[in-house]
C-alpha cells in the first residue's frame, strides 16, 4: 500500500522558488486544508489548494497559475472568506506549518534548487 506521507503534490524543479506554504489549524473530523505556491523559472507561479485528512491521506482540491505575489494574496483571501462562511471558529490558512520532502521520504529544508 502506498505511504500517504509521501504523496506528492507539487515538485520543485532545478531553479524553482517554494514561494510559500499556508495551512488551517486541524478541524476535528475533517483534517487540514493548506496551499503551496512556487515560482517557476519562468516567473509564473503555480499553486495547489488540498485537503489532507487526519490519517495523511491527502486531496488536491484546486490548482492555478497566477503572475505575481498580488495575485496569490487574492487567492488566499478568496479561500479564506470561504473557510469564514463555513466555519464557526475563524478557520483560516496561515504561513507556516508544513514540511517539504524528496521523493525518497526525506525532509528538504531548502527553498531554492
Amino acid at each position: 500500500m502506498k505511504d500517504p506521507a509521501i504523496q506528492s503534490i507539487m515538485s520543485i524543479d532545478k531553479g524553482e522558488t517554494i514561494v510559500g506554504g499556508w495551512a488551517t489549524p486541524l478541524i476535528p473530523g475533517t483534517g487540514f486544508y493548506k496551499m503551496l505556491a512556487k515560482k517557476r523559472i519562468d516567473g509564473v507561479i503555480e499553486w495547489a489548494h488540498l485537503l489532507e485528512r487526519e490519517n495523511g491521506v491527502k486531496q488536491v482540491l484546486s490548482r492555478g497559475e497566477i503572475r505575481s505575489e498580488e495575485e496569490l494574496q487574492s487567492v488566499l483571501d478568496a479561500l479564506n472568506s470561504a473557510f469564514a462562511k463555513v466555519f464557526v471558529h475563524g478557520v483560516q490558512l496561515a504561513l507556516g506549518g508544513l514540511c517539504f520532502y524528496t521523493l525518497d521520504g526525506r525532509e528538504f529544508p531548502e527553498t531554492v534548487h
